[in-house]
């Protein structure tokens, strides 16, 4: 069926100036001007060939004709209106944005993102990485993993995993002219450090390694480049048995020492209030807390 309409625009400006019976707050509902709200207006009349509006110096009143139309429009924006909420509440349940750690998603979460695709295909995932923290009021960012000791003020902290350290180093530095086997042949290898020289001090000062100088090798900002390099045979870094579960397991890494460096810090899932009444975001954290227990590995 064909429709003759006017301009929507137009239809807005007169619904907007009919219910307040003011151009003026109309033009702010709209967020227009006064100017543009007249002139809409004014064309809807000219269109129809008939007044909708008798105006006088301080107020205005429908025309016969203004009255007909007015509730019409009013009950049909309305419409539009809660269709438009209701679709766009449908994508919301769906559509879920986590913001996390660039180490986080690529050394423990990629190896396991198939399994919540395959048991939730409804939600679409947006995964966003980044070494600042997200802020909830104006990222737009339903769930976080945040790496630190939480908990964060105004927000709900769940306790994911702590990184504990120890050595890692490639196999192949098992073998050799100097293979390792005990702390101090640390002495004869390069030390991955990162960023600073703070977590082999602490790690040497638990095992009781005092003649070896830690403080040699290079400073990586990069975890991701430090454990490759590690893996390359590069040289013994400290990392996580958490985050590098599956290059231990793969024989890409070996732990040639078991001291490991309790580490206060770790990784939280943190989100605010009212989050979780999201049911993807319920989904994607059940699911989340469910592969940390180990649950969801079968």
């Amino acid at each position: 069926m064909s429709r003759r309409l006017p301009s929507l625009n137009a239809l807005r400006a007169f619904e907007a100036g009919a219910r307040h019976l003011s151009f003026t707050r109309a033009a702010q509902e709209l967020h227009v001007t006064q100017t543009a709200i007249s002139h809409q207006v004014r064309q809807l009349e000219e269109e129809l060939g008939f007044q909708l509006f008798l105006r006088s110096t301080r107020r205005l009143e429908l025309t016969p004709e203004g009255q007909r139309l007015a509730p019409v429009l009013t009950l049909a924006l309305d419409r539009i209106g809660e269709a438009v909420a209701a679709l766009r509440a449908r994508k919301r349940d769906n559509h879920l944005r986590v913001s996390m750690a660039p180490a986080f998603g690529a050394k423990w979460l990629v190896g396991r993102l198939s399994r919540f695709w395959l048991a939730h295909p409804e939600v679409e995932l947006e995964l966003h990485h980044s070494p600042v923290l997200a802020d909830f009021a104006t990222d737009d960012v339903d769930l976080a993993v945040r790496y630190g000791r939480g908990p964060w003020t105004g927000l709900t902290s769940e306790l994911l995993f702590r990184l504990e350290k120890v050595p890692v180093c490639s196999p192949r530095l098992l073998e050799g002219d100097h293979p390792l086997h005990r702390p101090e042949d640390l002495a004869h290898h390069v030390l991955l450090h990162e960023s600073d020289h703070g977590f082999w001090l602490q790690w040497a000062a638990s095992v009781g390694l005092e003649e070896v100088d830690v403080r040699r090798g290079p400073l990586i900002d990069d975890v991701s480049v430090l454990t490759q390099l590690a893996i390359n045979g590069e040289g013994v870094a400290l990392g996580s048995p958490w985050l590098l579960a599956e290059d231990l397991e793969a024989g890409r890494l070996v732990m040639p020492f078991a001291q490991q460096l309790e580490h206060p810090e770790g990784y939280h899932l943190v989100y605010p209030p009212g989050a979780l009444e999201q049911p993807a975001a319920r989904l994607f954290r059940d699911w989340l807390l469910a592969e940390v227990s180990g649950e969801g590995q079968d």
